[in-house]
């Protein structure tokens, strides 16, 4: 059995950004039965997960024996197991790694940095030095991608591991209206979003943090 480590808790705004749920969507395309390990923040520094995942973060995947972490490695462990998200054909599979690195290297970094911004920073001087360039720097990023999406539904000819990538990385925007603005970007996430895997994906992961959820509720 797959065993797939996630948090107990994480603050409302990471909910649905966790990358434990790249790795769920997967799972989900890919027609594989999982289990959740579920971690506590006592439990990520233990000396045990520490060997397995030195940064003491998550994904980490186990399957017999063996583990592994880093969402993009491990999607794509999973896509190769799995026409659904890679192509048999050998070019198709260099083009699905092909764009998973393009999500992870040249568009999530832009991403990231805004959304730190915004989220961890807001009232710093600096930050409010370095915004304006920052979001520059995103939205020509995200024009570039809107250029290859137009006329297309996908990446390439058919959904792969790597729109699922892109797709989690614009959702991480998903606190302002950046995808929104380029109404070729908006309609792709829209796409993805609508897929059974995903929704299934985002249901089990929500699922997680409810109880945390009416806890604050109460408070």
């Amino acid at each position: 059995m797959i065993r797939l480590s996630v948090l107990k808790w994480v603050p409302p705004f990471a909910r649905g950004s966790v990358k434990e749920f790249r790795v769920r969507w997967a799972l989900e395309e890919a027609g594989l039965a999982y289990e959740e390990r579920v971690l506590a923040p006592e439990d990520q520094d233990a000396a045990a997960d520490r060997a397995v995942q030195p940064f003491g973060q998550v994904p980490v995947l186990e399957e017999d024996g063996f583990a592994m972490f880093e969402s993009g490695a491990i999607v794509l462990r999973i896509a190769e197991k799995s026409d659904a998200l890679m192509p048999a054909d050998e070019k198709g599979r260099a083009r699905t790694m092909q764009w998973v690195f393009a999500a992870l290297t040249s568009v999530q970094p832009a991403v990231a940095e805004v959304a730190a911004l915004d989220f961890f920073y807001p009232e710093e001087e600096w930050a409010k030095m370095r915004r304006p360039g920052a979001e520059e720097f995103l939205q020509r990023r995200l024009g570039q991608l809107s250029g290859r999406l137009e006329g297309r539904e996908w990446l390439e000819d058919r959904f792969t591991a790597g729109d699922l990538m892109m797709v989690t990385v614009l959702r991480d925007l998903r606190h302002r209206d950046f995808v929104a603005g380029f109404p070729v970007l908006d309609q792709y996430v829209k796409r993805a979003e609508a897929r059974p895997a995903f929704k299934k994906a985002l249901a089990d992961h929500m699922a997680l943090y409810a109880e945390a959820t009416k806890a604050e509720a109460a408070e």
